[in-house]
């Protein structure tokens, strides 16, 4: 087999940068990840690349961020009265909260600012408003059984 085809588990390595050139993701220290064709676990646009490619091929792959984690939304930044959260951990700029929805589902958000009285976070993932450029390499072909 020369090219992956729908169905196929490849493995593949990858950089993604943000269109400013931040480095935001690596696989150099876990080693390839495995990737089902058809399955939805990565962008469309780069399964779309791997049906292309042979073991050993690099690609570029750019993203817009529409079609990555969306664009950033304003509305999804929001304060938290300080008596709707736990004492302990005390909430500090940067830490991760997890918060239930209306509909069961869990979200993360994003701690911005902590006063006395509120916690402003965000629950738009980190990456959302971010064109990205995924520096892709396709390590091995495993054909769907």
């Amino acid at each position: 087999m020369t090219q992956a085809q729908q169905g196929d588990t490849v493995l593949i390595d990858y950089k993604i940068h943000k269109s400013d050139g931040t480095l935001v993701g690596d696989t150099s220290e876990a080693g390839p990840q495995p990737i089902t064709i058809g399955e939805g676990a990565i962008f469309p646009k780069i399964e779309e690349k791997l049906t292309e490619m042979k073991v050993g091929d690099q690609q570029k792959v750019e993203i817009a961020s529409d079609n990555a984690f969306g664009p950033r939304r304003d509305d999804m930044v929001i304060d938290i009265p300080r008596q709707n959260l736990p004492a302990e951990p005390a909430p500090e700029p940067g830490m991760a909260l997890q918060a239930q929805q209306q509909d069961g589902s869990s979200v993360t958000l994003y701690v911005l600012d902590v006063n006395e009285e509120a916690v402003k976070a965000d629950a738009n993932h980190p990456l959302a408003g971010e064109d990205l450029t995924f520096d892709v390499t396709l390590r091995e072909i495993r054909a769907a059984a």
